[in-house]
């Protein structure tokens, strides 16, 4: 109601349809997604929206709340704005669903958000999602349609991709947008980074994934991933595969010996790590808290002592964590050195659980934590208003 209102203030219209798509948080399978592995992530409850009208030109006007800024630009010439970046994530939206064949219709509309911005929740998947909600509407509300047997959730989610990739600029993998465009409520999704094949894991009932934002700047994060990176597509080759993706255990085992450091470690953190993911998987599917907890706490050991992309912060977070009753496991997640930690959290804890975190992180770090406990929520969606076509 708040944009609605708000779409009224600032271009004078009444809204024909509300366009949103969530956040995400990886559960276990980390920095296996540039090495062709297994992700499991979760659409978070925690959106961006976008509250619209559609217009009978080629205009695209949006006010972000968040940032408190205007954009406006046409279809037909769309170019970067450096006055502002967030509209960025919309103009490459447009772009990649135009490339692709598909008929745009202008819109105006105002958006915001609920997903942290810089966090590691992945803001910017949402807003390119919720942007190509927000086309699918403007079409819908103008009486046409943007093809949505062709335009599936896979394809919105490559087209997302491609628009962070070639518009913006950010090399990131499809992880994001693919749980983004296909998250499903009380599921996570597992995501073959090779293949994109996937599915739905039902997360077992009875506790609440607790995300810790540790307020520490990610100062290290883009030349360690890029340093990764390049450590295991080394490690591959000494290996004589495409990816580490290709190393079975006992391949690695045989050979890793003769492996130099640091890359034994990094390769082992990757091909254990897939292990985990395909094994919490199992657990999710047997209703076992206890082992998914395990298995967490065991991809925090890997990505803190073998990948080395941990921080104290994200450490602090995970031991204090670790230490409460009613917490499963708990881990770093995303590219690490700052971020975010989560703990998977016994519902009748989580309140005792965040006001322990509340009150230990401080003293260990002398930062002040945002702790937002989460559920798995469904996927990026539109719907029309009274009064659209």
């Amino acid at each position: 109601m708040e944009l609605e209102q708000e779409l009224t203030t600032s271009f004078g219209r009444e809204a024909t349809f509300v366009a949103r798509a969530p956040g995400r948080v990886n559960l276990i399978g980390e920095h296996t997604d540039y090495n062709d592995g297994f992700v499991l992530p979760m659409a978070i409850d925690r959106d961006v929206t976008l509250a619209g009208a559609a217009r009978d030109d080629r205009m695209v006007r949006v006010r972000s709340l968040d940032f408190d800024q205007t954009t406006e630009f046409s279809l037909d010439f769309i170019t970067r704005d450096t006055a502002a970046p967030w509209s960025n994530y919309i103009r490459g939206v447009a772009v990649a669903l135009r490339d692709t064949g598909f008929v745009l219709h202008g819109f105006d509309a105002v958006m915001k958000g609920d997903v942290p911005i810089g966090s590691g929740l992945s803001s910017s998947a949402a807003t390119e999602m919720a942007a190509i909600m927000a086309f699918k509407a403007a079409a819908a509300a103008s009486g046409a349609t943007l093809d949505e047997g062709r335009l599936d959730g896979v394809l919105a989610a490559r087209l997302a991709q491609r628009a962070e990739n070639h518009f913006v600029g950010v090399n990131c993998g499809i992880m994001d947008q693919f749980i983004s465009s296909l998250g499903q409520a009380g599921h996570a999704l597992r995501i073959d980074c090779r293949s994109l094949d996937f599915e739905l894991v039902p997360m077992p009932p009875g506790a609440t994934v607790l995300v810790v934002d540790t307020a520490a700047p990610r100062t290290l994060a883009g030349s360690a991933y890029n340093e990764r990176r390049a450590e295991c597509e080394a490690g591959a080759a000494l290996f004589g595969v495409k990816s580490l993706r290709d190393v079975n255990i006992a391949e690695f085992k045989r050979l890793r010996d003769s492996l130099p450091s640091p890359l034994v470690l990094r390769c082992g953190h990757v091909i254990l790590e897939n292990v985990r993911t395909l094994d919490a998987v199992e657990a999710m599917r047997r209703g076992d808290l206890e082992e998914l907890g395990l298995l967490m706490s065991h991809s925090h050991e890997s990505l803190r002592d073998l990948y080395e992309v941990s921080s104290p912060e994200l450490n602090a977070v995970v031991e204090i964590a670790q230490a409460e009753e009613g917490v499963y496991g708990a881990r770093m997640t995303g590219a690490g050195f700052g971020g975010c930690a989560i703990a998977l959290v016994a519902n009748d804890k989580v309140e005792a659980v965040t006001a322990r975190l509340a009150e230990e992180y401080p003293k260990r770090t002398g930062r002040t934590p945002k702790i937002y406990p989460c559920v798995a929520s469904d996927g990026a969606s539109y719907r029309l208003l009274a009064g659209a076509a």
